[in-house]
């Protein structure tokens, strides 16, 4: 398939400032001799060329990248890897898919569906820490739960391996049962308690700080191939303003919220000595304006990614709210803009169950093409769910919707692992 060449070299056009010509001095008189030749007319200059206008996405040099960042301590690998996405973002986006290893549609293993259908495995993989900070994950070899956090960690050395990014996110279940991060499943004493008791002096503060040493621990030991730190996307208390998880809007204050996010960021960064995450803010879909979106940011030191989850609005198939949409990622990226971050689509997805929903024929060509891209939306990335053994997200080979499938990933803006520059390394001579 065609793609945009990604072309690093251009950092230098688009960050170097045009220096403008010395004034040239007239030389210092000469004796006229008596018989001088004729002076030949002087030839026209050149007119100098227009200089390029800096694309609107880029708002740093590559040697700047970390005064934008949270952790002004970031790994190299990490420093490249949001640099990268926001270079990205001006002409073109990552598709990734959660769980595309170990998630398949009719329990079909092997290759990823991703891969099965378009012979690429996405760009990113997204992966989530549930399982690996469940209270029932002894360590030992033997315990289901260990065992899914081995295959975790595999699955993102894998990605790693590939070129492709890695992105994590968290259902943390409730701190006094540990059995669900549900609401509709917690008695009305947990969804009322279960936030506000993780926060610094609540009853379960030294719980929550057990399960981010967990977390510490993991993204501490990361190690790919090269032996480096493998660089994570970390999103934790996603589509916080719903009140179906019991870290939601309805369950805590704005600034109950936000402290609770820049204790979780500093506990991990200053405590924990963790440097290879970056963080990403990401509500549902419930705002329409830039200050519904921002009623519960933590601030600019504290969020790397400005990202939104949204499935309920391409759901209906007759595209009726994909320009709603469109104007809900309007806002995450034109913030991101404006603070130098990166905007992403963290989370989406229309589940296909075979006879029982279909999708309309052009539902990824058009649908969300056009939600990715119309009104000059610029996103790093966006991120397809699982696909399950009875429904999928993304289409497997003789499955409805694979041939529009493959017409959405053709576009020139859309970036598999095949398609991808080496995300871990900064633009050199910057």
């Amino acid at each position: 398939m065609k793609k945009l060449s990604y072309l690093l070299l251009m950092a230098a056009v688009v960050f170097s400032t045009g220096c403008s010509s010395d004034d040239i001095e007239n030389p210092d008189p000469v004796e006229q001799t008596p018989d001088p030749e004729p002076e030949q007319p002087e030839e026209p200059e050149e007119p100098e060329e227009p200089e390029e206008e800096t694309p609107e996405t880029y708002a740093f040099a590559p040697g700047e990248t970390r005064g934008y960042m949270v952790d002004a301590s970031a790994t190299e690998e990490t420093v490249a890897l949001f640099y990268n996405l926001k270079a990205i973002s001006d002409t073109q986006f990552i598709v990734g898919q959660q769980d595309a290893f170990n998630a398949f549609y009719g329990n079909n293993d092997g290759f990823s569906d991703f891969k099965k259908l378009t012979s690429s495995d996405p760009g990113m993989l997204g992966s989530d820490f549930m399982f690996i900070t469940d209270d029932n994950n002894s360590g030992e070899t033997s315990n289901w739960f260990y065992q899914q956090e081995q295959t975790i960690i595999a699955d993102v050395k894998e990605a790693y391996s590939k070129g492709m990014v890695n992105a994590f996110t968290w259902h943390l279940r409730e701190p006094y049962e540990g059995e669900t991060f549900y609401t509709d499943e917690m008695t009305e004493f947990q969804k009322n308690n279960a936030f506000r008791s993780i926060l610094p002096g609540g009853a379960n503060h030294d719980y929550y700080k057990g399960k981010l040493d967990k977390i510490a621990e993991v993204a501490n030991n990361l190690t790919g191939d090269d032996g480096n730190l493998i660089p994570i996307i970390f999103r934790p208390f996603q589509e916080f303003e719903k009140d179906f998880f019991w870290w939601g809007a309805a369950w805590s204050t704005p600034e109950e919220f936000k402290s609770m996010w820049r204790f979780t960021v500093d506990y991990l960064r200053d405590e924990k000595g963790v440097h290879n995450i970056l963080y990403a803010f990401a509500p549902d879909n419930s705002y329409t304006t830039t200050s519904g979106y921002l009623e519960r940011y933590p601030g600019d030191e504290y969020v790397d990614i400005l990202g939104m989850d949204n499935y309920g609005d391409i759901s209906p198939q007759d595209g009726s709210r994909i320009a709603i949409a469109n104007q809900k990622l309007q806002v995450v990226s034109d913030l991101a803009k404006e603070r130098f971050k990166v905007a992403a689509l963290t989370e989406t997805g229309y589940f296909v169950t075979p006879g029982e929903t279909a999708l309309a024929p052009d539902f990824y060509s058009e649908n969300i093409y056009n939600l990715l891209t119309n009104n000059n939306i610029n996103i790093g990335f966006m991120m397809f769910w699982q696909n399950y053994s009875d429904s999928y997200a993304v289409p497997v080979p003789g499955m409805e919707g694979e041939d529009d499938f493959m017409d959405f990933i053709a576009n020139d803006e859309i970036l598999l692992a095949d398609d991808l520059p080496d995300m871990y390394e900064l633009p050199s001579g910057n």
